[in-house]
């Protein structure tokens, strides 16, 4: 046999830039999926900070990663999560949208978590679009897979949107019962704000009904809580309405306990609409109860808070009520004097 020549004898090597082992191939779809999550994390933490149009573009970007991944899970999570966000933007037909196309990869998967929350989702955009029978077949839905997998915190908010829905449509006895459902599973997850978002439900939805003591009762319970919180705002709003719900009811003293505390967080705030109100509103029930030297300190006070913070309007409105009340006890040189 004929010998090779030295250029016929080089050794075949093949090319390794087109080889890929299959445990390569895995590090790279971990490494690639890991890199997702993490982005998708961040979406999560924006949507918490309120950084809506943020968090929008990051969960765009993980929803791109998980599809590239083909990762159904995190597919739907990212949709489900791009309609919460649509939601909080106002954006509801994209909302419904998304948690849709959520819902159909969950029920696919049996992914049970995220069909709740794809179900609870379009029941909040339906009700805001006022589409109340498919806000409420929605949300009994999430009601009945939060059940079956035994996610107590997503029965609660089921529950509590039932509640809203319900009312929404006016039946208010059915909408009071799913409230208390709510109430009690949120007193039991010890869950403040739940429980804070619920008993004003259910004084507002017994305010509706003229129910005015259940009322108070449901807004009292509310102040307690919200005064463990801080939130001197959220409280004046709250002493506002117990104070008018009392006065209604002819409870004068709580009445003027309720203002007069409104008063003293207005100017703590240096809130001034607030602090006027409670003033007028003091005058008023002072002239009620027949008292009308106590009620004109008030409207004087409402005076010198009008002149002091320059709304002409305000003290004009100031003035006209003085002359009435100086009137009223027929104090004539006094009311001249305005």
């Amino acid at each position: 046999m004929a010998k090779l020549s030295g250029h016929q004898q080089k050794t075949f090597v093949p090319s390794q830039e087109t080889v890929v082992q299959p445990e390569d191939a895995d590090a790279e779809a971990n490494r690639v999926k890991a890199g997702t999550d993490r982005v998708f994390e961040k979406g999560v933490e924006q949507h918490q900070a309120r950084e809506f149009k943020v968090a929008l573009q990051t969960f765009q970007q993980a929803l791109i990663g998980y599809r590239q991944a083909q990762d159904l899970q995190g597919e739907g999570k990212s949709l489900n999560n791009l309609g919460l966000v649509y939601y909080a933007l106002g954006n509801y037909a994209e909302a419904i949208a998304h948690s849709e196309l959520s819902l159909a990869i969950a029920r696919q998967i049996a992914d049970r978590r995220t069909e709740r929350q794809a179900l609870g989702n379009l029941g909040n955009a339906y009700r805001h679009l006022n589409d109340h029978v498919k806000a409420i077949d929605c949300k009994q839905q999430s009601l009945n897979v939060s059940r079956e997998i035994r996610d107590q915190r997503g029965e609660m908010a089921a529950l509590n949107n039932l509640g809203m829905a319900y009312k929404a449509i006016g039946d208010r006895q059915t909408a009071i019962a799913y409230y208390e459902q709510s109430l009690t599973l949120a007193q039991v997850l010890q869950d403040r704000q739940v429980e804070a978002q619920v008993l004003r439900n259910l004084g507002n939805a017994y305010h509706s009904l003229a129910n005015y003591a259940k009322t108070v009762e449901y807004y009292e319970r509310l102040l307690t809580i919200i005064r463990r919180s801080g939130d001197l705002q959220v409280e004046s709003q709250i002493l506002k309405n117990l104070a008018s719900v009392c006065f209604t009811l002819g409870d004068h003293r709580k009445a003027i306990t309720y203002h007069q505390q409104r008063l003293a967080i207005a100017r703590a705030l240096q809130d001034h609409q607030n602090e006027e109100q409670a003033l007028e509103s003091l005058g008023v029930i002072y002239e009620a109860i027949g008292d009308p030297g106590r009620a004109i300190e008030y409207y004087e006070q409402r005076l010198i808070l009008a002149k002091t913070t320059c709304d002409q309007k305000l003290e004009k409105q100031a003035i006209a009520t003085l002359k009435t009340a100086y009137c009223a006890i027929g104090d004539y040189v006094r009311a001249s004097l305005y």
